[in-house]
């Protein structure tokens, strides 16, 4: 699916156009966005695509939105 992730005030944030969902990403797999799994704050948890560390934001990525089973 197609995640924007952008930066404000210091915090990150996803926003999922086709449900209109803007949510903070409140946990992290790795130190960086990229290439791990971003958890969201109403309990999603997205698949990240690899991307260089400096990767500027705002950017729109595909994501792929994990199901309740693998998050274990």
């Amino acid at each position: 699916m197609k995640v924007m992730i952008r930066r404000a005030e210091g915090v990150l944030s996803a926003y999922v156009p086709k449900k209109d969902l803007e949510e903070p990403i409140v946990e992290l797999e790795r130190e960086t966005i990229w290439g791990g799994w971003a958890k969201l704050a109403n309990g999603w948890v997205l698949e990240m695509p690899e991307m260089a560390e400096n990767t500027p934001l705002p950017i729109t990525v595909d994501a792929r939105k994990r199901v309740a089973a693998e998050e274990d």
